[in-house]
């Protein structure tokens, strides 16, 4: 199983704990992925996934003045995204520690 595949599982986590740290836009999100060490996210792998949270209203966007260009779609968190991803995290948990374990001896 390649990492993308894996990775697909746990993407929409990923996506929130960072916009949940700071509004972002797509592009900007896609960069901050890649630099704790997720390549394989590019910015068009980020607007479906942005679509998609924003349709289940866990996450919300505004439009905001860029200082080049056209107004960029900025993404921070609701309430209901908080709260989807403490659960997120809490069964990510509850499977990443015992394999972890398991895989470590």
């Amino acid at each position: 199983m390649s990492k993308t595949q894996m990775l697909k599982g746990i993407l929409d986590a990923c996506v929130m704990t960072v916009i949940k740290e700071e509004e972002v836009y797509g592009y900007e999100l896609a960069v901050r992925l890649q630099k704790v060490g997720l390549p394989e996210i590019s910015d068009g792998t980020i607007y479906p996934v942005l679509l998609r949270l924003q349709k289940k209203g866990l996450i919300s966007s505004t439009l905001k003045d860029s200082p080049s260009g056209p107004k960029r779609k900025y993404y921070s968190l609701t309430k209901e995204g908080e709260e989807e991803l403490k659960a997120i995290v809490e069964q990510w948990n509850a499977i990443v520690i015992p394999v972890n374990e398991l895989l470590g001896r």
